[in-house]
């Protein structure tokens, strides 16, 4: 018989495969730069709640004081979700800045236009 418990229990894997599936599709999918970007952003949210589920415990309590008989919550995949935030946004805001680039020199943000682009300039030469 089917364990709706156990599958309850695990949907958060679930929903981060899927969040990731669904940034991948968008950034192999999609020519836009910026959705491209977009697409990153969703798998790097997958990847943090893949890591926050993987150190959730149920009942468990934050590893503050020392007392017995209590479960804890690991505290290491919160401390390397939060350094993986700030280096999120980091570089979503380096890829932002050179898109930002990249459409003032070629006037598009499209990635095939600006490959087609690049291959008429570089024949030309």
């Amino acid at each position: 018989m089917f364990d709706f418990v156990k599958l309850w229990d695990n949907s958060f894997y679930a929903m981060a495969i899927i969040l990731f599936l669904i940034g991948f599709w968008v950034m192999l999918t999609h020519s836009n730069l910026i959705k491209k970007v977009i697409g990153m952003n969703i798998m790097e949210t997958a990847i943090f709640l893949f890591f926050v589920a993987i150190g959730y415990v149920n009942q468990g309590s934050a590893p503050i004081l020392g007392r017995e008989g209590v479960t804890f919550v690991n505290p290491l995949p919160s401390a390397l979700i939060l350094t993986g935030i700030v280096v999120s946004v980091s570089i979503t805001a380096f890829a932002l800045a050179l898109i930002i680039k990249l459409h003032s020199y070629y006037g598009t943000v499209d990635a095939d236009e600006i490959a087609q682009l690049r291959r008429i300039s570089d024949d030309s030469e």
